[in-house]
């Protein structure tokens, strides 16, 4: 599962990044990420809800989550992962299907008026108090970053965040 790819440094007009330091064990948190059944109560940030999840955890595995809205409307989403490095680098895209076939257009986190490709990377490191945690999202132009900004990504993906946090104190 190891790969040695590298990523561009980080371009502040077409990325977007967060770090958090939480106080629970990266392993935790890996599992969190990588299990359906753990995904699903935390990924999207409340009243929406994740109610659907299939991970291959492999580069070129399928990434794909439904979202419902409030309203309950249900928004498909199909990525595929480009790194996998267990409990320490987590890398997919929108970009790409499964098998690295390349995907067509499609709203993006529930919005028909977004429809903008990423690849997202999540990267856990030890920390005396836990786990430093960090999130970043690139994008292919500054039209879908700010796109990306503007749908709330340092808010959405920091209460999904605290949402993960909350579910593994309470035990998985």
């Amino acid at each position: 599962m190891k790969t040695n790819a590298t990523y561009s440094q980080f371009n502040p007009k077409l990325d977007l990044t967060f770090e958090r330091i939480v106080d629970v064990p990266k392993e935790l948190v890996w599992r969190a990420w990588t299990e359906p059944a753990l995904l699903k109560p935390w990924f999207c940030p409340l009243p929406w809800k994740t109610i659907d999840a299939e991970i291959d955890l492999r580069p070129g595995g399928m990434f794909r989550t439904t979202m419902q809205s409030p309203e309950g409307k249900d928004f498909p989403n199909i990525g595929c992962y480009l790194e996998v490095i267990p409990n320490e680098k987590l890398v997919w895209t929108n970009a790409l299907l499964p098998g690295f076939r390349p995907s067509t257009p499609s709203p993006t986190c529930g919005d028909e008026q977004v429809d903008f490709k990423f690849t997202a990377m999540i990267e856990l490191a030890d920390h005396p108090s836990g786990t430093r945690y960090t999130a970043t999202v690139i994008h292919a132009d500054e039209t879908g970053r700010k796109q990306h900004a503007a749908m709330g990504f340092e808010s959405g993906w920091g209460t999904a965040l605290d949402q993960l946090v909350a579910m593994i104190k309470k035990g998985i």
